[in-house]
């Protein structure tokens, strides 16, 4: 087992679409989460991929979240898997680093397949479980089964954040722990 290293870290967040977003379980939770995610990458120098599915029929990532992602550019795709994407493996291979963060929807269908297809490319892949969802809760919780089983790490957007910053005291920290207690 291994510890999350921001110098080894990259955030995938995955089809969070204007069209998508209002039809899952437990959609409430999981902007506040990706938000973490995404301000801790920024503050800690993460770099950020985000994917769109098809977005002409589901429509762009959710406004929510614009902010947060700051300048990250969505990579459009038809395929379920991101690493199937147009351009998603060469991006990701790019950036030398071996540790993918996933958030995103759905669980059973694009994370489920792009996780699958990450471990087959070496990649270690951890699944934040509060920054993920499907439409039904049976689905999401039946994928994250079958990933952890296949080889995927389980963890939380707080867990990630806290293993990027390994420690307390910094001006990163105290970001952080600020924006945190905002969605606490």
């Amino acid at each position: 087992m291994e510890l999350l290293d921001r110098s080894r870290s990259v955030l995938v967040v995955v089809d969070i679409q204007e069209r998508l977003l209002p039809a899952i379980h437990g959609r409430e939770g999981i902007i506040p989460n990706v938000k973490l995610l995404a301000f801790g990458a920024r503050t800690m120098q993460v770099p950020v991929i985000v994917t769109e599915q098809y977005p002409k029929g589901l429509g762009p990532t959710v406004s929510e979240l614009k902010e947060a992602l700051g300048a990250a550019q969505p990579l459009s795709k038809v395929e379920f898997s991101c690493a199937s994407g147009p351009g998603f493996l060469e991006k990701l291979a790019g950036m030398g680093r071996k540790q993918v963060v996933l958030c995103g929807i759905e669980s059973h269908v694009c994370m489920a397949q792009t996780t699958v297809e990450l471990l087959g490319h070496g990649y270690k892949v951890w699944l934040v479980t509060d920054a993920m969802g499907s439409r039904r809760e049976r689905d999401h919780e039946s994928a994250l089964r079958r990933l952890e089983t296949g080889g995927a790490v389980l963890t939380t957007a707080e867990a990630v954040v806290f293993e990027w910053l390994r420690k307390a005291g910094t001006e990163e920290f105290k970001a952080v722990v600020g924006m945190v207690k905002g969605i606490a």
